[in-house]
């Protein structure tokens, strides 16, 4: 924390998870009571509303639009935020859309926060993978206060290709890691020692490899966006983070291949799944109806064979 985003936070403030999914999960059910509301900008990632359900809050959902980069407005959260909200989630870079927010943007987001009593879950799994000249900023590092009210969760999976490994980590205040520690002694206990290891080699070994992977990511995005938004009635905003292209499929909906009619992002999904064998995720997953998510980790050779099979799928569309 201390090396890559000008963090100190002690052992007690530290708490490794099963994944930072559990990190998200445990923050929830630790800071979210009966009827508490919880701020989730749309598109959001699909686990979000349903662990606000199971700590029994309610999910109040910003929909952000595609031509701010998906981006939540200051203004607009100021408008949401009421005497029973808790907690605002943000995931950043965002998961479905990739959207990224500088500096300057969280900064807005902390004013508004900054006289309200609620914490901010801070999802960072994806903070290594920006393009560019993007320089990523953790909220925790906007100011003192802020800190002190952000649970900031973070992991091996996206930077290191560790998905399977299952290591988090989160860092908050102390009272907020003691009710962490709580809630995962009596539910999965510690993380796997031998992925606790192996979390180290990759957090202190050579860095390098990143700025490698980041790399053939770019090309790879480059690619598939110039292909997607190249096919006639898809719209796709080009994101700074992350390994996913959400673009816009409406204009398909209403229209029919053989029996097969596209009425939402579900049939979407299904068509070019059960036609084209490729795979996307509907965009009323993430709260997002007329959009699909497809994600790019995966090799170029795959990329130019799903541009081929989903421009020839969709030409025979009417």
């Amino acid at each position: 924390m201390k090396r890559d985003n000008h963090l100190d936070y002690h052992l007690n403030q530290i708490i490794v998870t099963n994944g930072a999914k559990q990190g998200v999960f445990n923050s929830v059910l630790a800071t979210v009571n009966e009827g508490d509301e919880v701020i989730i900008p749309s598109p959001y990632w699909v686990s979000y509303p349903d662990m606000v359900s199971m700590a029994n809050g309610k999910s109040v959902f910003i929909q952000t639009k595609e031509k701010d980069g998906f981006k939540l407005k200051p203004q607009i959260l100021e408008k949401a935020i009421t005497p029973k909200t808790k907690v605002l989630i943000l995931c950043n870079p965002s998961n479905p859309t990739g959207s990224t927010y500088t500096k300057k943007e969280l900064e807005s987001l902390a004013e508004v926060i900054k006289n309200k009593n609620l914490f901010i879950i801070s999802d960072e799994i994806y903070e290594k993978l920006v393009y560019g000249d993007f320089k990523f900023t953790s909220f925790a590092s906007i100011n003192s206060e802020m800190k002190q009210r952000t649970i900031l969760v973070n992991g091996v999976s996206k930077t290191y290709a560790m998905t399977g490994w299952r290591i988090g980590y989160v860092a908050a205040p102390e009272n907020i890691v003691d009710a962490l520690n709580k809630i995962q002694s009596h539910s999965t206990s510690n993380a796997s020692s031998i992925s606790q290891a192996a979390a180290i080699e990759a957090l202190a070994g050579p860095q390098y490899v990143i700025s490698e992977m980041l790399q053939e990511f770019k090309l790879r995005q480059e690619f598939f966006h110039n292909e997607i938004t190249s096919i006639k009635g898809i719209t796709c905003y080009k994101p700074e983070g992350a390994f996913f292209l959400f673009p816009n499929v409406s204009s398909y909906f209403g229209k029919t291949l053989g029996n097969h009619k596209i009425s939402d992002s579900f049939d979407f999904a299904m068509l070019i799944l059960q036609k084209a064998h490729i795979a996307a995720v509907p965009g009323s997953a993430f709260g997002a109806e007329g959009f699909i998510r497809f994600s790019y980790a995966t090799s170029m050779e795959n990329l130019k064979e799903a541009a081929i099979r989903l421009k020839r799928i969709l030409v025979k569309i009417s």
